[in-house]
């Protein structure tokens, strides 16, 4: 993988670890620094594993002053900070910098508030996702946005990747659910974007620190939407015995006017895993299986059930389950929601792409799929949230032979660049981090990336926050071109590059 990450001497590091700890010393108590090889080696990556590197400095603040304190601290001494939440990002967006601070934010737990009447929660940012539910359930309210990592990620890593979930379809992202955001810029001055109210004066700075991946603030505190929990939801599982049916009949049910709470697709290898794994009945011998689920009233859910298996067997689905109970329904979600964790069963390591295509080619992108696993001698199984195109090809290799690495990052670039050929993105909720970072040189021009950088320049002029990931520079693009052409990746000439 092309790196652009600094490779100090062994002098270097610890003359600057010594500088760095002496002074963070002064703002934060002993027990909330840590920096010898043993104790930092937990933070030298997140969920994308493949990728290594181990802190300079880790720093678990207590208090908001003391948060503002080492931002302080660390733009003097010109020092990088990436924060850091629970660690379950993808895209290897909390991968610490050589010679920076990783600034974990995991004691920042609490709910601050839960208000029935404006049906909102005000939480610190590292609250779990499915704790702001929990805590709204008394109210008989919940948080729409449900990633399947929920029972551990934060919701200062949802605002910084603008994570989704398997009813994003219906209830929308993270940037859709969230009305406030505070926290801190690099220089430690208090920001806040967004309000409590409908809308805010001047420019819509929630939507840009929104899926920023740490770049121009630290969020410290969210205000978000809560929303009534539903009567009644009941979940469809339909088998298909070809993935071109099930990728048609996904347009098929959102061209029908329907916008079902969930639309997930799953292909063959994917519900073998899960199957194996959880046990939640899925049918063995379709070649891709989909999982659309109503909630509302009882009528309302009824009514959209009966008119989603309408278009699903018109579409061809071979066999149609429909949830009886609550019980078969969390049934039918728990192998969707525990792909990941099965994957990890059948193989050492797995690589989980995250990219964005138009909902008609979803066949289109699995049967190209399918003949990459033939190229790169690699398997892939693959989940989608299928409504609004946004894929997880899981690419299945391991990451201790130095060869499949390298085939798994061709393989992942190859999807990547054949998802924008197709009119997609590269990347849906996952963020780009440092695992897409090349592939933004595929889908953005050399001046669309020179005005993310005045972005990220006007709230960061230093560069100091989350440094190295998300945009590409000029010299990463050039040596991905170069390294395209040696293996010869490139595909699609007409698509801006380098």
């Amino acid at each position: 993988m092309i790196t652009e990450t600094p490779h100090p001497s062994p002098a270097e590091r610890q003359a600057l670890q010594s500088r760095v700890v002496q002074a963070l010393s002064a703002v934060v108590p002993a027990h909330a620094l840590l920096w010898n090889a043993e104790d930092t080696t937990p933070y030298e990556c997140d969920g994308l594993t493949a990728y290594r590197q181990r802190p300079l400095v880790v720093c678990l603040p207590e208090t908001y002053d003391e948060v503002q304190a080492v931002l302080r601290t660390c733009h003097q001494l010109q020092v990088p900070v990436v924060a850091r939440g629970a660690g379950t990002g993808l895209s290897g967006g909390a991968m610490p910098h050589a010679m920076g601070v990783t600034l974990s934010l995991a004691k920042f737990n609490r709910i601050l508030e839960v208000n029935p009447e404006s049906r909102t929660a005000v939480v610190q940012c590292g609250v779990r996702n499915l704790a702001i539910s929990e805590a709204a359930a008394p109210y008989n309210l919940y948080y729409a946005p449900d990633p399947s990592s929920q029972i551990a990620c934060t919701i200062g890593g949802n605002v910084a990747e603008n994570s989704g979930g398997v009813h994003c379809l219906k209830y929308g992202l993270t940037v859709h659910n969230v009305l406030k955001v505070k926290g801190f810029t690099v220089e430690g001055e208090p920001v806040e974007f967004g309000s409590e109210a409908l809308d805010t004066p001047g420019y819509d700075l929630l939507a840009a620190v929104i899926g920023s991946e740490g770049m121009l603030a630290v969020t410290t505190e969210v205000t978000v939407k809560l929303v009534p929990k539903p009567q009644l939801a009941r979940c469809i599982m339909a088998s298909f015995d070809d993935v071109r049916k099930a990728g048609d009949a996904v347009a098929a049910v959102i061209a029908a006017g329907i916008i079902p709470a969930g639309l997930e697709m799953m292909d063959k290898p994917m519900t073998a895993a899960v199957e194996d794994f959880v046990h939640a009945g899925y049918d063995l011998s379709a070649e891709a299986i989909l999982l659309c689920e109503s909630d509302g009233t009882p009528e309302e859910v009824e009514e959209e059930i009966g008119r989603m298996s309408e278009v699903l067997r018109a579409a061809g689905a071979t066999a149609i389950s429909v949830s009886q109970d609550e019980a078969e329904r969390l049934r039918f979600w728990s192998g969707r929601k525990n792909a990941f964790p099965a994957s990890g069963r059948i193989s050492p390591d797995y690589m989980c792409m995250d990219s964005t295509i138009p909902r008609k080619r979803l066949a289109d992108i699995l049967l190209a799929i399918a003949e990459m696993e033939k190229k790169y001698q690699l398997r892939c199984a693959n989940v989608f949230h299928a409504g609004d195109g946004n894929l997880h090809p899981l690419i299945l290799f391991d990451a201790n032979d130095p060869d499949q690495l390298r085939r798994c990052e061709l393989f992942g670039a190859d999807i990547l660049e054949t998802s924008v050929a197709m009119g997609g993105t590269v990347t849906g909720e996952h963020g780009v981090g440092v695992e897409k970072l090349s592939s933004m040189c595929v889908q953005f021009t050399t001046e669309e990336n020179a005005q993310m950088f005045g972005l990220k320049h006007a709230f960061d002029p230093a560069g100091l926050l989350n440094p190295g990931k998300v945009i590409p520079t000029l010299n990463r693009c050039a040596e991905y071109g170069k390294m395209l052409v040696r293996g010869g990746q490139i595909k699609h000439p007409d698509l801006p590059r380098f």
